[in-house]
């Protein structure tokens, strides 16, 4: 989701690598606690866009503004031309899937809190509302899950692209939590400025009002620190690094290529006059 998904991939590692009785123990255990945690975040994403379609059920009821519903397909045409003229793949040198960074166990939990927070628990909050017949909490939250319902989709379509070169990628994160920044500061002002409790409430509607003010500030705290901390920083330059670094060995790989067609062209004239 917030960019970290498609950076935290797991490398590919051939299937004995885990049992192999010459490696040394301590290698053994981290490759396999390594297999392990892939397999929660894959199972994370898998669980991820099945409440992608969910989302979209809500998207459809009129609870999302219309500039967030063209997003999408501004982003994704811009991503595709993007992809086409200024940071073309270069295929023969992609990983599958082409990991951009590697992160460790400590930052593969701070994805696990972001999904959780930044998805399931605002799905909780709509769900809630729908339950307590709270619109103002269902329109609230809703455009964020749907930008993030398709920030979701996108990362995990294009990951296994070769179309899409590490940049192209990089930016997928970088525009979405940008526009989602915005509306989650729409989503505070709904909550912490429009929304008041009656005089009379009781506990559980005042619970139910400050895990509204407390979810929107955790998110806008969250992908704040995600996008200036993270994604900017971190991300984009290992992003543009790899490619640069992908086109180098492809340009040397052409170049080696043409030299061994001209020594061989050379090599066949020599040839006949022997003959």
């Amino acid at each position: 989701m917030s960019g970290v998904s498609l950076a935290t991939v797991p490398r590919n590692e051939p299937s004995d690598a885990t049992n192999d009785p010459m490696k040394p123990l301590p290698a053994r255990l981290d490759k396999q606690q390594q297999s392990m945690m892939g397999g929660v975040m894959g199972s994370l994403r898998v669980i991820e866009l099945q409440l992608v379609a969910f989302i979209m059920v809500f998207s459809a009821s009129g609870l999302v503004p219309l500039f967030d519903l063209v997003f999408p397909a501004f982003a994704s045409a811009y991503l595709l031309v993007l992809a086409r003229f200024v940071f073309p793949s270069h295929g023969g040198t992609r990983t599958s899937p082409q990991e951009i960074f590697q992160g460790s166990k400590l930052f593969r939990l701070y994805v696990v809190v972001g999904t959780t927070m930044g998805l399931f628990l605002p799905l909780a909050y709509v769900l809630g509302g729908f339950a307590r017949g709270d619109d103002h909490a269902v329109r609230s939250a809703t455009p964020h899950l749907f930008l993030l319902s398709f920030q979701i989709l996108t990362e995990n379509i294009i990951s296994g692209l070769s179309l899409f070169s590490p940049p192209v990628r990089a930016l997928v994160p970088m525009l979405y939590t940008v526009r989602r920044i915005f509306v989650i500061l729409d989503w505070i002002q709904d909550v912490w400025i429009n929304k008041t409790l009656p005089a009379n409430a009781q506990f559980k509607d005042i619970a139910w009002f400050w895990f509204g003010r407390s979810l929107a500030a955790a998110n806008l705290l969250y992908f704040s620190i995600n996008l200036f901390g993270f994604l900017i920083p971190r991300f984009l330059p290992r992003a543009f690094e790899k490619y640069f670094q992908q086109k180098d060995e492809t340009h040397s790989k052409m170049a080696e290529d043409k030299r061994s067609s001209a020594a061989a062209n050379k090599s066949q004239p020599t040839d006949k006059k022997a003959d």
